[in-house]
C-alpha cells in the first residue's frame, strides 16, 4: 500500500482577512436586523370562542369560505400551544384545512395553575373533550371528526372507545400507540422514573423542565446547533421571524397539572396500556376493539418524539375495519409546517374523509 505525504495547508492571509471583515459585516447587519424585528405574532386564521370550560376553551376557526359537513376537532396534546397547526400564513394545517371547505375546531386547554393540581386523566378526556364533543354535537345534529394531535392522539384514541357513538371518523398525527419501541429514547428515560416521587415533590410539573428533557434528546441539534445556523439568516428579516415564531412556540409551554401527568406516565410509559390491553380512564377499560368507525394514522417518517413504529402499532389493536396508514417525510413538527406538509397533509385528510362522509 502506497501512502502520499500531504503539505502543510496554504493560508492566504488576505483570504483570512475578507473572510473575518464579511462575517464581521454579516454579524453587524444582523444585529440591526434584530433590532428591527418586533414581537412576532402566531396564528394565521381568525378564531372564535364558542365553548368554555374551566381553562379549557373550544375555539373555531373562522376561514374565507363557507364550511360543509361535520366539523373536524382537533385535540392537541398538553405539553405544547395548539397554535402550533395555525403557526402562520404560509405554515398553517388549519389554513390548509380550510380552503378545502372543512368547518374546523380546535381545545385550548390553557395554561394549568396550583389549582389545576388535580386534574387526571377523566378530566381531560370524559370532562373537556366530552364537553367539547357534546357541544359541537348539539351545534352540528350529529357525530363529529375528530383529529387527535401525539399526545392529543392518544387521549383521542381513549375517548373514541369510551364514547364511539360520538365520532364519525378519527384521524391521529404522530400519535404514540407502543410506547416501548426499542427506538423510542424519550421511553427509556421515563420507564424507571418514580414518578410518585416526582409529583408528590413538584406537584404540577413545571414547563421548564419538560423543555429541558425534551431538548436533551438532540442535545447538539436543539441546543447548538440551530443558534449556528441563525447566523446565516440573520440578514433575512422574513427568516429571523420565521425561526423567533418557532422559539416562541417552542417555550411558551404549559405546566402540567400533576395527577394527569402521574396517571399518563403510569399507564402508557411506563405500563404500554394500549399494547398491554391495561388502559383505564375514570375507573372505565379502554379497549381500542372498540374503536370501529373509520380511522386515519398519519405518522412523520423521521420522528424521533415518536418513531414510526410507535404509531403503526395502531394497525393490529384498532377494531376499525376500516384503517388508512399514511406516511409523511418529515420530523415531529416538520409534519405540520414544512413547505412539503402544507402541500400534502391537509388535502390527504380531506380527500379521506371526503369519501367516508366526513365532509
Amino acid at each position: 500500500m502506497s501512502t502520499e505525504s500531504i503539505g502543510p495547508l496554504q493560508f492566504n492571509p488576505l483570504d483570512l482577512a475578507k473572510e473575518a471583515w464579511d462575517f464581521q459585516k454579516h454579524l453587524a447587519d444582523g444585529t440591526r436586523v434584530l433590532g428591527e424585528v418586533e414581537d412576532v405574532q402566531y396564528g394565521a386564521t381568525a378564531r372564535e370562542e364558542v365553548w368554555r370550560d374551566g381553562k379549557t376553551v373550544l375555539y373555531r376557526f373562522v376561514g374565507d369560505r363557507p364550511a360543509k359537513g361535520p366539523p373536524l376537532l382537533i385535540v392537541y396534546a398538553l405539553v405544547n400551544r395548539p397554535y402550533m397547526v395555525d403557526l402562520q400564513a404560509d405554515r398553517s394545517l388549519v389554513k390548509g384545512l380550510l380552503a378545502l371547505g372543512m368547518d374546523v375546531y380546535v381545545i385550548d386547554w390553557g395554561y394549568p395553575d396550583r389549582s389545576d393540581r388535580y386534574l387526571t386523566l377523566d378530566d381531560y378526556i370524559n370532562r373537556y373533550i366530552d364537553g367539547a364533543v357534546d357541544y359541537l354535537s348539539a351545534r352540528h345534529d350529529g357525530p363529529v371528526n375528530l383529529l387527535g394531535v401525539c399526545q392529543g392522539g392518544a387521549f383521542s384514541l381513549c375517548y373514541a372507545s369510551l364514547h364511539p357513538e360520538k365520532v364519525r371518523n378519527l384521524v391521529t398525527m404522530v400519535t404514540p400507540v407502543d410506547f416501548q419501541t426499542p427506538d423510542n429514547m424519550l421511553s427509556s428515560w421515563v420507564r424507571e422514573l418514580d414518578v410518585d416521587v416526582f409529583v408528590d415533590a413538584l406537584g404540577n410539573v413545571p414547563a421548564d423542565l419538560m423543555n429541558a428533557s425534551y431538548l436533551m434528546l438532540k442535545p447538539f441539534r436543539l441546543n447548538l446547533q440551530k443558534y449556528v445556523g441563525l447566523v446565516d439568516i440573520l440578514d433575512k428579516p422574513a427568516a429571523v421571524e420565521d425561526f423567533l415564531r418557532m422559539e416562541k412556540w417552542i417555550f411558551d409551554s404549559p405546566d402540567q397539572a400533576g395527577e394527569a401527568f402521574r396517571d399518563f406516565i403510569k399507564q402508557f410509559y411506563q405500563g404500554n396500556a394500549f399494547v398491554n390491553g391495561t388502559a383505564s380512564i375514570g375507573g372505565q377499560r379502554v379497549d381500542l376493539g372498540f374503536v370501529g368507525m373509520p380511522v386515519l394514522n398519519i405518522y412523520a417518517e423521521q420522528d424521533h418524539l415518536v418513531p414510526p413504529d410507535a404509531s403503526r402499532a395502531l394497525a393490529g389493536l384498532v377494531g376499525s375495519e376500516d384503517y388508512t396508514e399514511l406516511g409523511f417525510k418529515g420530523g415531529h413538527i416538520g409534519i405540520y409546517v414544512s413547505s412539503r406538509a402544507q402541500r400534502e397533509v391537509p388535502a390527504a385528510i380531506h380527500r379521506w374523509l371526503s369519501t367516508r362522509g366526513g365532509i
